[in-house]
């Protein structure tokens, strides 16, 4: 997959260093957020191994403040640059469901747009990634972050969000985009139920013909089910990223880089690379 000129290989499994520039995570909460110490994160991921690093300004934990694009910008451009600058191979992504943000980030660097929201929250993103010929992240949400959680059903959720897949690529590719990952959303719109029936069911997106990205990082469908928290969901999630993998994960979108890549190693080990 050409990354604005970078190329992303994803015949083997991969993983995306989550780096937040956010105050209100639901899990990094605001640390390492000035500008030498993400830096010092970014380089800390990419020597643990992490092949893409996400950076977002705007959280999309549930009922999140929303921010302007202009504070979004503030947040990230900053740290795109220092990180492009200093580590031009690294592949970069935008988490944000902004065109205006995502064409500023792809100028100042970035590589790739992940957006949660799938193209539903900006009728212009689409036509941004396009012009900019970067690949795209479409992420599955029922709702927005400020609703998502309030009663989510689904008769069939793995048939739902595959019947929305479809659709979306359909649309994409009747537009010219072709680069696509997709992301079931685990968390967007979905109850712990929902959750690990997609996961349970992963599989079945690979037959969509594109890359499948896992984002489960410490989220609650880990610790909540082990009476846990965030902070002690790193084993949980380490557990889960090794099913993830097993039923056609491409990329595992993390917090905790080198425990991830270590999955990815045994899970290559597994099966005889």
């Amino acid at each position: 997959m050409n990354c604005n000129g970078k190329l992303l290989n994803l015949d083997e499994p991969v993983v995306m260093g989550i780096l937040n520039v956010t105050p209100d995570s639901f899990y990094t909460k605001g640390r390492h957020n000035k500008p030498d110490e993400l830096l010092n994160k970014a380089t800390q991921m990419i020597g643990e191994g992490a092949t893409i690093l996400d950076i977002g300004g705007q959280s999309t934990r549930p009922r999140a403040e929303m921010i302007t694009a202009e504070e979004e910008m503030n947040r990230v451009l900053p740290i795109i640059e220092a990180i492009h600058n200093r580590f031009p191979s690294t592949i970069l992504s935008i988490d944000t469901f902004r065109s205006e943000v995502a064409k500023a980030a792809i100028q100042a660097g970035a590589d790739i747009v992940n957006d949660i929201s799938g193209g539903e929250l900006d009728p212009v993103m689409i036509d941004t990634v396009i012009e900019r010929n970067v690949p795209y992240i479409c992420m599955h949400m029922q709702g927005t972050p400020a609703n998502m959680q309030d009663h989510p059903h689904y008769n069939d959720v793995c048939l739902e969000v595959y019947e929305y897949f479809t659709e979306k690529i359909r649309l994409f590719e009747q537009r010219g985009l072709s680069n696509v990952i997709l992301d079931v959303g685990f968390g967007f719109g979905k109850t712990i139920q929902h959750n690990y029936q997609l996961l349970n069911q992963l599989y079945l997106f690979q037959s969509l013909g594109k890359p499948i990205l896992a984002g489960l990082s410490r989220k609650s469908m880990v610790y909540k089910p082990l009476s846990s928290s965030a902070e002690e969901a790193l084993n949980g999630t380490t557990a889960l990223n090794m099913v993830a993998l097993q039923h056609g994960a491409k990329i595992l979108r993390v917090h905790d880089v080198k425990e991830a890549k270590e999955v990815v190693n045994l899970y290559k080990f597994l099966h005889g690379n």
